[in-house]
């Protein structure tokens, strides 16, 4: 195998190539991420509760604390309306900019200042903590950050740090890998978020070391982004290989068509595109931007939903579960990981994101009809491949482009998840809140149908691929 076919993350122990890793980046992010999300839901429950709290009498009847319960719920969920819509916008403003200054100037721009922007949104939550000021100055902090260019910004640029640092054959390993250590740190976070959250109790300082700990793991984050962190060369394509993939059988071959030894057989077929063939590529592209949209729909309005559902009754954790909880949501970064480690030896691209799909709507019919703890985490155990679509379908895409647009395309892809996951959220919390005294899983049934509906576009990738795979020899 020649030198320039191989991962660098398979040998980076010498030498500064240990500071191409984004690695630190992604996890010291995640953990202030994951600490955040844990800590940004308990205080503001605290702050409904204490608000709810002064006007209740003591003597309620049980009637009267559901109905207290489900005003609470509604009041956070209305918050988180507001809160995922300017998280969601505000990005739009500055995100696809930053993602052509990483490719025109420099890759690490987007990432820099999307972890400045998790900085100050951390610290704005802390400063709620510390000065007891009223939930909305949060808006204000979440804004800062979407206007540093947010999560769009951040994950394409990790993603094309990850795609440059990686040849095509193990692409799709290489960005699960980057997923399963963003992974194991959501975990690690979550876990340990409900402790500490409760370790100082007071009406003012509740979270004050939770929150502390966040701000820290961000700033570590962006000083890392910023002196420590290089770009890695890119080894994607050899120096006289055409800088596209203009079969199919390239994006969704298996990754024993991708060694290097074939690599010989494929430069007599990679002459200059001809029209009919952009004009494939353009079409695959389109399916697998429709096919991640309406999946992301489902994943979104599922992760928004859960997190209310599990607050009441018949649940109604407390901080300590709530964090197992969204710890449980984690696993699936390294049960998605596995995988695709196994499933890239013997199936294409678009069967493995089927089964991540397959996956994720089979667990959210479940959870639909969540009465008891241990059928939540049965659930979740069923959507054990759920993160393989995105992924696999980011790493597809990098197929079938120029490595010099990879900050531009992933940016408009993340943006256009982030809009419409927009759109998903107001959408499925006002259904929570019309469904809460009927039937409280009807979220989670629609979004068992959209992970279904999703398959169809893949499906018909798959569709077109197939023949011709089979007759240029992908499958021995």
């Amino acid at each position: 195998m020649g030198p320039g076919v191989s991962c660098p993350w398979g040998n980076r122990l010498s030498g500064f190539q240990v500071r191409t890793w984004i690695e630190p980046v992604v996890a010291s992010t995640q953990v202030a991420g994951s600490l955040y999300d844990a800590g940004l839901l308990l205080v503001v429950k605290e702050s409904f509760s204490s608000e709810a709290g002064g006007s209740s009498n003591h003597n309620a009847s049980q009637s009267i604390r559901g109905h207290q319960e489900d005003q609470q719920q509604k009041a956070i969920s209305n918050f988180y309306i507001i809160y995922n819509l300017v998280m969601g916008l505000t990005p739009l403003l500055s995100a696809y900019g930053l993602g052509w200054l990483s490719d025109r100037y420099h890759r690490k721009i987007s990432i820099c200042m999307a972890t400045l922007g998790f900085l100050l949104c951390r610290t704005g939550l802390l400063l709620k903590v510390m000065l007891d000021w009223p939930v909305e100055v949060l808006y204000g902090a979440v804004a800062l950050s979407g206007l540093c260019g947010g999560f769009s910004a951040y994950w394409s640029g990790v993603m094309a740090l990850g795609s440059l640092g990686c040849a095509e054959g193990h692409r799709s390993l290489r960005l699960i890998l980057i997923d399963l250590v963003l992974g194991l740190a959501g975990f690690c976070g979550s876990m340990a978020s409900g402790h500490l959250f409760k370790q100082i109790v007071g009406h003012s300082a509740q979270g004050l070391l939770l929150t502390s700990c966040s701000v820290g793991c961000a700033a570590f984050a962006l000083f890392y982004s910023l002196f420590v962190l290089k770009v890695p060369e890119s080894v994607s394509k050899s120096n006289k290989v055409y800088p596209t993939v203009d079969t199919v059988s390239g994006m969704v071959g298996t990754y024993r068509t991708m060694d290097p030894d074939e690599l010989g057989k494929q430069d007599a077929s990679r002459n200059a595109m001809t029209p009919g063939k952009r004009k494939t590529s353009r079409t695959i592209i389109a399916l697998l931007f429709v096919g991640a949209i309406v999946y992301d729909l489902a994943v979104v309005g599922t992760v928004d939903v859960m997190a209310l559902f599990v607050l009441k009754e018949p649940l109604s954790w407390n901080q300590v579960q709530l964090g197992y909880g969204m710890a449980s949501g984690y696993i699936i970064f390294i049960t998605s990981f596995l995988g695709v480690l196994v499933f890239s030896r013997y199936f294409l691209d678009t069967t493995m994101i089927i089964i991540g799909m397959v996956s994720f709507g089979s667990g959210a019919l479940l959870l639909a009809f969540v009465k008891e703890t241990y059928t939540f985490y049965i659930a979740r155990a069923i959507m054990m491949f759920a993160l393989i679509p995105i992924t696999t379908i980011r790493s597809a895409m990098s197929k079938l482009i120029k490595d010099s647009s990879y900050g531009k395309v992933f940016v408009i892809l993340q943006l256009c998840l982030a809009l419409t996951g927009v759109v998903t959220s107001t959408l499925y919390n006002k259904i929570y809140q019309l469904t809460l005294d009927k039937f409280t899983g009807t979220c989670f049934v629609l979004s068992s149908f959209l992970s279904f509906l999703a398959i169809v576009p893949i499906g018909i990738v798959a569709y077109k691929q197939v023949p011709r795979a089979q007759g240029e020899g992908v499958e021995k």
